[in-house]
């Protein structure tokens, strides 16, 4: 029986693509580094911020920093009003799962100031039994370490948690913590990617988590 479902932020619950994708552009571009493609910028999605520039450049930690510092920056000016949406079906969805009883965690690589600051503003925050962030964590996602942080905290067993998430990155840390997996297949990577990294199920649509848990 599933009394917890863990969610990814980025892609799962929000559609920030947009906003990521170019605030990487616009940060590559301001630091005169080489450029990259939407796509592979999109790739990085799911990471901490230091490690998908070391990754996407192939740099080392120090130069990963500091793209991360100007990506902050660019990205709190283009964090608008409107600039990042809920996906459909999200609000519903998690006031449904909440009156049926489960314990609902949002567990993200993004930092816990703007993480904390897009729960409140979505208006989440009523649904949502804890967040984690990469910085409450020693290692991050893919690691299952801030999935155990979260079922140690809330007393859950790992047979009993769902881990839903649109990234290899969420359903490799789910898989090596003990967790059915979800992966949705709107946000950042493909159904074919989500299957590859093992996920346990697959949803086009965040309402589908409702039929999946009266299974």
């Amino acid at each position: 029986m599933t009394r917890l479902v863990i969610l990814d932020f980025d892609g799962t619950l929000a559609d920030t693509q947009p906003l990521i994708v170019g605030t990487m552009q616009r940060t590559l571009r301001e630091l005169q580094l080489p450029s990259r493609t939407d796509a592979e910028c999109r790739a990085m999605i799911g990471l901490p911020l230091k490690e998908c520039f070391t990754r996407l450049l192939a740099v080392d930690d120090a130069t990963g920093e500091r793209c991360a510092a100007v990506y902050r920056r660019i990205f709190d000016e283009g964090n608008r009003p409107g600039a990042v949406t809920l996906f459909p079906h999200v609000p519903e969805t998690l006031r449904e799962l909440h009156c049926r009883g489960l314990l609902l965690a949002v567990c993200s690589s993004r930092g816990r100031p703007t993480l904390e600051a897009f729960v409140r503003n979505f208006g989440l925050e009523t649904y949502i039994s804890m967040v984690v962030s990469a910085g409450d964590v020693q290692h991050p996602k893919p690691h299952p370490e801030p999935a155990q942080k979260i079922l140690e905290a809330l007393g859950i067993e790992p047979a009993e948690a769902l881990v839903v998430g649109d990234a290899s990155y969420d359903i490799v840390m789910g898989r090596d913590a003990g967790c059915r997996t979800c992966g949705v297949t709107y946000g950042n990577q493909s159904a074919g990617e989500l299957a590859d990294a093992g996920a346990t199920h697959l949803i086009g649509d965040f309402a589908g988590l409702l039929e999946l848990l009266d299974q």
